[in-house]
Order: C-alpha cells, then structure tokens, then sequence
C-alpha cells in the first residue's frame, strides 16, 4: 500500500462523500479544468499547505489516499523546483480510496506540518 495526501476543504469532501467521487482538483480548480486532481507525497504536503492554503477560508481536511485503491490513473510527474515527483490522480477519486480526513490547521505562526494523525493511518 502506498499513501499520497490531497489537501481539501471540508464541504467539498462532504459533498463527495454524498455523490461517491470527488472532483475537486485543488482549492479554486475542479478536476474537469485542471485534467487531475493534484496530491502530494507525505514530505510535500506542508510546503503545499503553506504556499496554496494559507489563505483558504473554511475547515481544511489531508485525505489520506490508498493508491492501491484509486480507480482512476495515478503518475508521478515531475514539478519544476520540486525535489520529488508530484503525485497526480487523472480522474475522479472515488471515496473509498481515502483512507482517512484527517483536519489540516495552521499552527500559532499561521503555518502548516504534517498532522502526525495521517502518518498514523494505516
């Protein structure tokens, strides 16, 4: 098994959870503009959160992500800057892949780490 994460808001992974697949490609882009959904590996999910959603307003969720499980076509592909490949899901996410929706909060200083309480999903 391997995981990957999706940073999500909350009303948008309680809709999916209700239509059976999530579209959502990242904050401000669905999956039909974008052609994937955008994830991250556990070392990358920070540097997201804290370069994309230090502004979002709303309850943020990590889904943690079994690819094993992930219906639709997963790639690794390269960013330019980034040290590791990007995970990318091109196609709709069906919930029941997500092993976990774990809440992503800011610290005091208004930055974002990784939620020990995804590490620990198994």
């Amino acid at each position: 098994m391997s995981r990957i994460y999706h940073i999500a808001i909350r009303a948008d992974w309680e809709q999916a959870l209700a239509d059976g697949v999530y579209t959502r490609s990242s904050v401000d882009r669905t999956l039909a503009e974008e052609g994937f959904i955008h994830a991250s590996q556990e070392s990358q999910v920070a540097r997201t959160a804290n370069k994309f959603y230090r502004d979002v307003r709303g309850d943020l969720l990590l889904l943690v992500i079994d690819t094993d499980l992930v219906a639709a076509e997963v790639r690794y592909e390269d960013v330019p800057g980034a040290d590791l490949p990007f995970p990318h899901i091109y196609g709709p996410l069906n919930t029941g892949a997500v092993l976990a929706a774990v809440p992503l909060t800011a610290g005091p200083d208004g930055t974002f780490a990784f939620p020990p309480e995804a590490a620990a999903q198994a």
